[in-house]
């Protein structure tokens, strides 16, 4: 079995269009890199014309190794395929659009060399996305900063460099939700950022959909920060208050003004008021918990590999990491 020093990791969901450009600013950097190195293509269930071509690239040029995972899983958990199946002892995450220009791994490197476990790209510009695209991803990354337990830096994506250590303390991490940004950001270890501008997609369209984006936030808000359930607890707090309060209003104007009350209609009211705030407080805290414990115990495996070329060893996927 060859040495491998880096692992590239780069998930792929439809990017037919694409990947001759990637291929070409790969080997490239592949030149410039000069040492053993292998590209992982973790294929997340595509239905274009991607699978057959990467397929027949592995079989032809050992560098490359082709991962097709059973069905579509999730951006999230193609890296963890991905991470789970590399060998080399630095271990780089980007995506297949080239929005994060491959270019860049070489300053990564170069601080890997100084010493640190984590190296991320961070964005300094993002002039090719909308308008709408740019304020969003900067509500995004502000209000999981704000909330998060943990300090995640802002404006990093998955672009990013990782030790050997650092990605066998990632795939100690067993959650079934997995915001991978934030997992690395919890694990600790050096870490340092090399800024780059974000350039536009070089060809295809986005596979991050609204729908995608929301539920990514939902699950860093939810993965590192406990202010839902404050949140919860707040909300029913203040209703419980409010209903209280006027429930002493009402009394009062039943002993001293008693003009203009229906009889039972105040007491009703307060009743259910005070007992909609009880249950938006307790509904909130019981009900996250139960739906991550729900997703947890389960112990399914994070994926299913249906089809792998180019791996020395069997087994290197499919697997779930645990503690």
């Amino acid at each position: 079995m060859r040495e491998i020093i880096y692992s590239f990791v780069i998930p792929v969901y439809n990017e037919e269009a694409v990947i001759p450009l990637l291929l070409r600013r790969l080997e490239r950097l592949l030149a410039k890199v000069g040492e053993p190195a292998e590209v992982i293509f973790i294929d997340d269930g595509s239905s274009d014309s991607s699978p057959v071509f990467l397929a027949n690239l592995a079989r032809e040029d050992d560098r490359y190794c082709y991962l097709r995972l059973a069905r579509n899983f999730g951006h999230q958990i193609a890296i963890t395929a991905g991470l789970e199946a590399a060998r080399g002892q630095a271990v780089i995450i980007m995506d297949a659009d080239l929005q994060d220009p491959p270019e860049t791994v070489l300053a990564m490197i170069a601080k890997w060399r100084e010493g640190y476990e984590v190296v991320y790209a961070q964005r300094i510009s993002r002039a090719a996305e909308s308008p709408l695209k740019r304020a969003t991803a900067h509500l995004f990354y502000r209000v999981v900063n704000r909330l998060a337990a943990i300090d995640i830096p802002q404006d990093v994506g998955d672009f990013r460099l990782v030790d050997r250590a650092a990605v066998d303390a990632f795939l100690q991490l067993p959650e079934t939700n997995r915001y991978v940004r934030g997992m690395f950001a919890w694990i600790g270890f050096r870490q340092a950022s090399v800024p780059y501008e974000r350039e536009a997609r070089a060809a295809g369209v986005s596979k991050y959909p609204l729908r995608k984006m929301l539920s990514l936030a939902a699950s860093a808000i939810i993965s590192f920060s406990d202010a839902p359930l404050r949140l919860a607890i707040w909300a029913g707090a203040i209703v419980s208050a409010g209903s209280l309060t006027y429930g002493v209003y009402v009394l009062l104007r039943a002993l001293f003004w008693t003009d203009g009350l229906v009889d039972g209609w105040a007491s009703t009211i307060v009743v259910i008021s005070l007992l909609c705030g009880v249950n938006m407080l307790l509904t909130g805290v019981v009900g996250l918990y139960v739906g991550r414990i729900h997703a947890e115990v389960k112990r399914r495996p994070l994926y299913v590999v249906s089809r792998k070329i180019g791996f020395e060893a069997e087994g290197v996927a499919g697997k779930r990491a645990t503690g």
